[in-house]
C-alpha cells in the first residue's frame, strides 16, 4: 500500500472507537468540532508525502515491497540517513509551526528503533523480537498514525505500583494460547484521537520482584480494540473558533487521554514483552529509541523556535519597537535558542551511535542539551512574546468585529498601528495570544516539560551516564599538577 492519502486516513478514523469527552462518547472524530481540525491537520501531513515536490524528501522505497513509505519510518545506517529523516520530519513541523510535536513520526522513529533493536527483545522470546519486527512492517507498508501510552495513573507515587493500596495500573489478568488479557489504566495518550493503534509499552522503573511481573508488559493493538476506553480533557478549542482568532489551536490540539483496559485481549503475535522486568528495566536506553525520537524532538523544538521568532520579530515591527536596544536583547535571546538547538541537531547527526549490526542513532548527548533545556527557553519565548504584545495581546478584537457593520469603522481606525492596518495588527495579535497566553499555549508549556519523563529524573540521569565526566575532572588534576610546577619555574 504504501503511503496512504488524507481522505483514506479520515475515513480509516471511523472504526467505532470509544472516546470520550465532556461526558459523551464521540461518534466520529473527523466531524466533531472539537477535534475535527486536528484530524485535518494529521491528513494534511499525510498529503504532503504525495505531493511531487516532496514525494522524493519525505518518502524511500519500502525494503520489502518497493512501495513509497514514510520517511520518517527509515533505520538509519549513517549520518545522510539521520539528515534526510531530518528533512522529512523539518517538513511537517514547518507545517505545524513545531506545536504538533506528537505528529505521526514521534511513533514512526520510536517503533523503528523497536524493529532495529528486534534482538534485544528476543532475549525475553524469539517470538517477541519478531513481532517487534512484524509489527514496524505493517505500520510502515501501511502508514499508521500511532500514540504510546506509558505511565501508570497517579495514585500514590510514594511507593511503587505493585505496593500501592488500590490497585488501578494496568495489568496481565489472564493469559490463553491465544493471548494476553489487560485490565486497569495508563496515562496520557497524545494524539489518541487520531491514531489507527495504541502502542502500551513500560516508562518507569519495577521492582524486581514477582508481584511486579504482572505489569511487566508490552503491546500494540489497534485503537478500536473491544473494552478500551479513552477519557479525553476537554479540548482547548473555543466553541466558536476561527483561524483569524485561533490559528493555532483550531488545527493543533493533539488531544491527550488517560486509557482504560477492561479485560482487553491482546494476541501473542502483538505482545512485546510479557512479564519481563529485566526488559522493562532500561529499555529505551538499551534500543536507542530514546535518542531517535529526541532526534524528532529536537527538529520539532527547532521549528517551534523559528516560527516563535518569526513571530516576535513581526510584533516588534507592527509598532516599530524594534529599534529599542532592550526590545533588540530579547529577540536576540530567541535567535540564540534557534541557533543552540540547531547546533545541537547537527552535532548529534554527524556524530552518530553505531547500534545493531550496520544501523546507527544519533548523538544522545547533545539532544539532552534540548531535552533539558528547551522547556526554559520556550517558556521564555512566551515571556517574550507576551512583552512584546503588552495590552495588544488581550485588546485584540476577533474578526468579528470587523465584520461587524456597528464595529468595522471604529476597529479599523482606532486599532492600526504604525506599520499594520488594523485587522492585520489584530490577526497578528490573535496570533500571539494563542501561542503565549491560551489554553493552547498553556498545554505546549506542559507538553515540553513533561513530554518524555519527569524532567527532575532526567536530569539525574543524564548526571549519572555522562560520558564526558572524567575527562572534566583529569582537566582539574593536570591543572592543580602542573601549575605548581610552572610557578617553580617562574619564581626561579
Amino acid at each position: 500500500m504504501g503511503v496512504r492519502t488524507g481522505s483514506q486516513y479520515l475515513e480509516g478514523l471511523r472504526d467505532g472507537r470509544d472516546l470520550r469527552m465532556d461526558g459523551e462518547r464521540i461518534r466520529d472524530v473527523t466531524q466533531d468540532w472539537r477535534l475535527a481540525g486536528a484530524a485535518r491537520t494529521v491528513a494534511n501531513l499525510l498529503d504532503m508525502q504525495h505531493e511531487p515536490a516532496l514525494r522524493d524528501v519525505m518518502t524511500y522505497r519500502s525494503p520489502t515491497t518497493g512501495d513509497a513509505v514514510g520517511l520518517s519510518y527509515i533505520e538509519p545506517k549513517s549520518t545522510a540517513d539521520l539528515m534526510a529523516r531530518r528533512g522529512c520530519i523539518k517538513q511537517w513541523m514547518d507545517r505545524t509551526q513545531g506545536m504538533f510535536g506528537r505528529s505521526p513520526d514521534f511513533m514512526n522513529c520510536y517503533i523503528a528503533a523497536f524493529a532495529t533493536a528486534e534482538a534485544e527483545f528476543a532475549k525475553g522470546g524469539e517470538q517477541f523480537g519478531k513481532n517487534v519486527r512484524d509489527f514496524y512492517e505493517d505500520c510502515r507498508e501501511n502508514d499508521k498514525v500511532m500514540t504510546h501510552v506509558l505511565v501508570n495513573p497517579q495514585v500514590d507515587r510514594s511507593t511503587t505500583v505493585e505496593k500501592q493500596s488500590k490497585d488501578l495500573a494496568a495489568k496481565i489478568v489472564g493469559e490463553t494460547d491465544a493471548g494476553i488479557y489487560i485490565s486497569g489504566a495508563r496515562m496520557v495518550a497524545t494524539l489518541a484521537a487520531f491514531s489507527d493503534e495504541i502502542v502500551v509499552m513500560p516508562s518507569s522503573y519495577l521492582e524486581n520482584n514477582k508481584e511486579a511481573e504482572e505489569y511487566a508488559f508490552g503491546f500494540a493493538i489497534p485503537t478500536a480494540t473491544p473494552g478500551m476506553s479513552f477519557i479525553s480533557r476537554p479540548s482547548v478549542v473555543p466553541r466558536a473558533a476561527s483561524f483569524f482568532d485561533n490559528p493555532l489551536s483550531l488545527r493543533l490540539d493533539e488531544n491527550d487521554a488517560v486509557v482504560v483496559f477492561k479485560n482487553v485481549f491482546v494476541p501473542w503475535e502483538r505482545v512485546f514483552i510479557h512479564r519481563n522486568i529485566d526488559m522493562c528495566n532500561g529499555l529505551y536506553p538499551r534500543t536507542h529509541a530514546s535518542a531517535h525520537t529526541g532526534q524528532q524532538a529536537a527538529i520539532k523544538a527547532l521549528a517551534k523556535s523559528e516560527f516563535m521568532l518569526g513571530l516576535a520579530l513581526k510584533l516588534a515591527k507592527s509598532t516599530r519597537i524594534d529599534v529599542y536596544p532592550h526590545v533588540q536583547g530579547m529577540l536576540a535571546e530567541i535567535m540564540l535558542s534557534v541557533e543552540t538547538v540547531k547546533a545541537c541537531l547537527y552535532a548529534a547527526e554527524n556524530n552518530p551511535v553505531k547500534t545493531w549490526g550496520d544501523s546507527v542513532a544519533p548523538d544522545m548527548t547533545p539532544l539532552w542539551v534540548v531535552r533539558l533545556g528547551f522547556p526554559r527557553m520556550f517558556q521564555r519565548m512566551q515571556e517574550i512574546i507576551q512583552q512584546l504584545g503588552a495590552s495588544g495581546l488581550v485588546g485584540a478584537p476577533s474578526l468579528s468585529e470587523f465584520e461587524n457593520e456597528e464595529t468595522r469603522e471604529m476597529v479599523s481606525e482606532y486599532l492600526q498601528s504604525v506599520n499594520s492596518s488594523a485587522r492585520d495588527r489584530a490577526r497578528l495579535c490573535r496570533l500571539a495570544y494563542d501561542a503565549s497566553m491560551s489554553s493552547f499555549a498553556g498545554r505546549q508549556q506542559l507538553y515540553e516539560r513533561f513530554y518524555t519523563g519527569d524532567p527532575v529524573r532526567l536530569a539525574g540521569m543524564l548526571c549519572n551516564t555522562y560520558r564526558h565526566k572524567q575527562e572534566a575532572e583529569i582537566k582539574v588534576d593536570e591543572l592543580m599538577e602542573k601549575v605548581p610546577e610552572l610557578l617553580a619555574w617562574s619564581n626561579g
